[in-house]
């Protein structure tokens, strides 16, 4: 693979279609979690206001949202197109965010999946995240989300 994350700016032409790939491979959580996915609220006035959206690929392939949170930089929103997948972008997407992590003083990275998606934990342990914690969405009294996190690297990755 050589594509290089791309930062998407509020008024890219290209954010309507890392709406369209978010909820694309979002869509098959709909059978599988509960309650369903913040997914379904998200707008592209949403993903404009973002800390940062970066993507792969022109149209884009893969994308992640980052947040920066109190010493930890948040990666939400983690999609690949189906016919992209096992072409290492979702590693270059996460490689990048701790290069970005790291250079704006954060020392951490960090993750949520749902309890259903074992495939995700799977892979995002396969990618040095650990677990950190359990929490349930509101009106829940079972765990509906997996917390991970991993060191964001010292020097280069």
């Amino acid at each position: 693979m050589t594509d290089t994350p791309r930062l998407i700016v509020p008024d890219d032409p290209a954010l309507p279609a890392v709406l369209n790939l978010i909820r694309a491979e979002f869509a098959y959580m709909d059978e599988v979690i509960d309650p369903p996915s913040s997914v379904h609220r998200l707008t592209l006035a949403d993903l404009a206001a973002a800390d940062e959206v970066w993507v792969m690929g022109e149209p884009p392939v893969a994308c992640a949202v980052f947040t920066v949170q109190t010493d930890k930089l948040y990666l939400g929103k983690i999609a690949v197109l189906s016919m992209a997948r096992r072409l290492g972008h979702a590693r270059a997407l996460i490689d990048h965010a701790g290069r970005r992590a790291r250079s704006l003083g954060l020392n951490w990275l960090e993750l949520q999946t749902r309890v259903e998606l074992v495939a995700n934990q799977r892979a995002f342990e396969s990618l040095g995240f650990v677990e950190v914690t359990r929490t349930a969405h509101p009106g829940y009294s079972r765990p509906t989300s997996i917390t991970y996190r991993k060191p964001a690297p010292r020097s280069g990755v």
